[in-house]
């Protein structure tokens, strides 16, 4: 097929011509370790599922779950992505070029996602152990209920800031505009420091840790508190 073309340097499809279908059965059986995707045109479930180390660079806007329940793979995506980007994923590593809709990186177990731009309301909600690195600012109720994992932004973030969040730690460079229930600033120590500065390198961010404030849970609604009223 003309929209499918292998060489030495990998493998190409063509969304003009293929139908989505058609490109994700290639990607879940590659054969070749670098693929590249033209003409996404924000189509929707894009690079879902994928369980190979194989890089896939995708080159345009994505929708809706792109890259959603990622194990292994390296996925980039040259544009913007719409809600749920590397939602439950596994491992491996997603970054967006561009801005992340609601909910990027939603219930994700490991691996990186790095936004380079903005992220939406929720972003990490429900986050089980990912890392997640946003160049710019985050929306509203971002880190809502995080349970684990590690969230840097290197911008801004909204009203309600890891709200009843658990194990996870939340490191942001810029103004909180309000923290969730039972999220508190704390003292930033060697090992925070180290954290912010290993996820920066990652990311290819040229920020100082020192620039870098801790938000984390103060561990008041781990129990039911008859007599706290539901007043946190």
């Amino acid at each position: 097929m003309e929209s499918l073309t292998e060489s030495l340097t990998g493998l190409t499809l063509d969304l003009a011509d293929l139908s989505l279908r058609e490109v994700n059965q290639t990607l879940h059986q590659p054969t070749q370790n670098h693929v590249q995707i033209l003409n996404p045109n924000g189509c929707h479930n894009l690079a879902v599922g994928l369980d190979a180390p194989i890089t896939v660079e995708i080159d345009g806007h994505v929708g809706y779950y792109a890259a959603g329940m990622n194990q292994q793979a390296s996925v980039t995506i040259r544009g913007n992505a719409g809600p749920g980007l590397a939602e439950n994923m596994m491992s491996g590593r997603v970054q967006v070029k561009g801005f992340a809709s609601v909910s990027a990186g939603a219930s994700a177990h490991g691996g990186l996602l790095v936004i380079d731009g903005d992220a939406s309301l929720r972003c990490g909600i429900s986050l089980k152990g990912a890392d997640i690195v946003v160049g710019g600012n985050v929306g509203s109720f971002s880190a809502f209920m995080a349970q684990a994992g590690r969230i840097v932004v290197c911008g801004d973030a909204g009203d309600a800031l890891g709200d009843s969040l658990y194990e996870a730690v939340i490191y942001v460079r810029g103004q909180i505009k309000s923290l969730g229930a039972d999220a508190q600033l704390e003292p930033m120590t060697a090992s925070d420091y180290a954290v912010v500065t290993e996820l920066l390198s990652k990311a290819e961010f040229d920020y100082s840790a020192q620039e870098f404030k801790r938000v984390a849970s103060a561990k008041q609604l781990y129990h039911w508190n008859i007599d706290a009223q539901q007043d946190y």
